[in-house]
């Protein structure tokens, strides 16, 4: 069984060359293109262009002012000229989501971006409970978009009610 799995996988990967960049290896050192908005960022990584939503978390959008800008000028302020994406899947808009780190050895911007009060948990999609501790500690401090309630807490449900996705 195991050397037709063997033959298998050598076969579609010669026949589908593709599949091996659809998303990119875990870990993988990328230059920072532009950040687009509080959770999404284009990357180069290896010569390829590689635009990738944060995992595990929503930030407000760029017109729920003024949190929007905020998110977006905070991320622009953590994130360093080299990052290591780790990549965990694809979204429906063809966008790898991953999880950014300055390096190895530190927190993720993603995982900042809740703690700090930017960016919520995307509870939908994220099961790391460190996300919810993260955001926990930011609601106990009144950070960011838990300085007064509103929609910039829950942005899914802004963008529904403007008609986006």
């Amino acid at each position: 069984m195991l050397p037709i799995l063997i033959v298998t996988g050598w076969l579609v990967g010669l026949a589908f060359p593709w599949i091996e960049r659809m998303v990119p290896a875990r870990g993988q050192a990328c230059r920072v293109q532009s950040i687009h908005d509080g959770d999404t960022m284009r990357l180069d990584c290896s010569g390829q262009s590689i635009k990738v939503r944060l995992y595990c978390i929503d930030a407000a959008e760029l017109e729920q002012q003024p949190w929007g800008r905020s998110a977006h000028k905070f991320l622009r302020k953590i994130a360093p000229r080299r990052v290591q994406l780790e990549s965990i899947d694809k979204d429906d808009y063809g966008r790898v989501v991953g999880e950014v780190r300055p390096s190895e050895s530190e927190p993720s911007l993603n995982w900042r971006l809740v703690r700090e009060g930017y960016a919520v948990v995307y509870t939908q999609y994220c099961n790391d409970p460190s996300y919810y501790r993260a955001e926990r500690e930011a609601r106990t401090a009144g950070l960011g978009v838990w300085r007064e309630d509103g929609l910039q807490q829950t942005p899914w449900i802004w963008r529904r009610s403007k008609g986006g996705h």
